[in-house]
């Protein structure tokens, strides 16, 4: 054998034998392990306790009851056109954001997170401020079209957009700073234009980035109460989605607003296990 094969197989990893560093094995201290334990109950305690008071005798009846089916129906409805608005307009912003070098970038992503941490409520004032009958844009639109968003179906669809954009931008802007830049650079080579490089190539790049900002999106969309309650009302079968059915519920009736809760939940944990690979990182 060469010196070269020597060198070859001393630096060569063994069959079956991890590249990863070993995590250390060893007796987890106590003051870690009681604050962690307290911590994970205080989080799955109230999950447990509405699994608990969940009435599964009467569970179908009240699952097929009118309300709840309206309910559910229009969020669906409101939740998809929402994530299908933020998809329009949230991925050539992700993309302006991670491809375009211009002046007040920083600000201009920094505004993109606000509705990330603004209280919802806040945000439905603002709504109304600016698409009100009143409002900056809202008085013009009613004048020169006769449309009118607060109070609306548009109007949650607008409210749940303004909540849940951020989540598809901040997604799909990750995915484009860590996509492979050669194969937009050999398209142009070749002659394809921008648009053309964008949409056969970028977009497929980044596709799965893109699905999950836009579930990520789908289910703020599908919770959304504070914006939706301000802005456009609680009104049944128009505007009173599952969120707000379930506040509603909790004044008159305990185990729908339960059954409503319980329906939610399981949403929220079925995406969660499809973005299991996504957010959580591998061992």
């Amino acid at each position: 054998m060469s010196l070269l094969d020597d060198a070859g197989a001393a630096t060569r990893p063994e069959i079956g034998v991890s590249s990863h560093p070993r995590r250390r094995a060893g007796r987890v201290p106590l003051a870690l392990l009681v604050p962690a334990a307290l911590g994970l109950l205080f989080l799955v305690l109230p999950l447990v306790g509405l699994l608990v008071r969940t009435p599964w005798t009467t569970l179908p009846q009240r699952l097929t009851e009118p309300g709840v089916l309206t309910a559910l129906g229009l969020s669906l409805q409101t939740a998809t056109l929402a994530t299908l608005l933020c998809l329009a307009l949230g991925v050539p912003l992700a993309w302006l954001l991670a491809r375009v070098e211009f002046p007040g970038r920083r600000l201009v992503r920094a505004l993109v997170t606000v509705p990330l941490v603004l209280p919802p409520v806040v945000g439905g004032v603002a709504l109304l401020l600016v698409f009100g009958r009143r409002g900056l844009l809202g008085e013009w639109l009613d004048a020169s079209f006769g449309i009118t968003l607060p109070f609306t179906t548009s109007g949650v669809v607008l409210a749940e957009a303004f909540v849940a954009m951020p989540f598809l931008i901040i997604a799909v802007e990750g995915a484009l700073r860590g996509a492979d830049t050669r194969y937009e650079e050999a398209a142009a080579t070749l002659g394809a234009s921008r648009w053309t490089t964008f949409t056969h190539v970028t977009l497929p790049l980044v596709a799965p980035g893109i699905a999950a900002g836009a579930v990520l999106c789908w289910a703020r969309a599908l919770g959304e109460f504070g914006a939706t309650i301000t802005f456009a009302g609680n009104f049944p079968g128009r505007t009173q989605t599952m969120p707000l059915a379930v506040y509603l519920a909790l004044e008159t009736d305990l185990e729908a607003a339960i059954v409503l809760s319980l329906i939610l939940l399981v949403v929220s944990v079925a995406i969660l296990a499809s973005l299991r690979d996504r957010w959580i990182t591998s061992p």
